[in-house]
């Protein structure tokens, strides 16, 4: 825990006064989330977009000044976390279950900070499966032509029943095995019918920030 709180403190450092913020997901950014919240109260002035109902509810706790994309036109920087990255810092993110959320708020951000612990670092991506969100309508139909891409794909489920998401969608965590080509995978699952988006984020990260359990913390450099 301490590692999450090293990086996730760390890139908080970049916020700054009359910024438009983006507060990710997961348990890493929930400390992330927390630092902001004792700025807050310590007199930083931020406008926050948040990629999850359970953010955005430790957000409002904390009295952070919450607002939609109706109200801003771009956000400045975006801090979340990932559940792999790799050394090209293409990531597999959707754990937590909000990845179309943090995908919107990926693509609408100036700068997207990605933070970790030393053990979400992989050399290729894959061995955590990759999170697929579709539309619960027909979901064995678009299982079917998941699976034909060369995977297992696996109905994520909550308390007995389908897990879903914030928007209302089920997740299919699907094991790839070993992701070669993560760009042109993305393509291919996203031109399934039924699939709204899956966890591969190519492209997005500004910076990777990571903690390690000897208590320092490491920004990575992009291969």
């Amino acid at each position: 825990m301490e590692a999450k709180r090293l990086a996730a403190e760390k890139a908080v450092e970049s916020i700054k006064d009359g910024m438009v913020v983006g507060l990710g997901t997961g348990s890493t950014v929930y400390y992330a989330i927390h630092k902001i919240g004792e700025l807050v109260k310590q007199g930083l002035e931020i406008k926050a977009i948040a990629t999850s109902v359970g953010s955005e509810q430790i957000a409002q706790q904390l009295g952070i000044n919450l607002v939609t994309f109706a109200d801003i036109d771009k956000i400045d920087l975006t801090i979340d976390g990932a559940d792999e990255v790799d050394p090209h810092w293409n990531l597999i993110k959707g754990g937590g279950g909000a990845l179309l959320r943090e995908k919107i708020v990926a693509a609408a951000s100036k700068e997207l900070i990605v933070i970790a612990d030393e053990s979400k670092v992989v050399a290729q991506l894959g061995k955590f499966p990759l999170p697929i969100e579709v539309i619960p309508f027909g979901w064995e139909q678009t299982e079917k032509k998941i699976a034909e891409l060369g995977c297992a794909p696996k109905l994520r489920v909550a308390d007995g029943k389908p897990y879903l998401t914030d928007n209302g969608n089920y997740i299919l965590d699907c094991s790839f095995g070993t992701i070669a080509d993560p760009k042109s995978l993305h393509d291919r699952i996203n031109q399934i019918v039924g699939v709204v988006d899956n966890g591969l984020f190519v492209g997005y990260a500004s910076r990777v920030i990571v903690g390690y359990h000897n208590e320092t913390v490491k920004e990575l450099v992009r291969n």
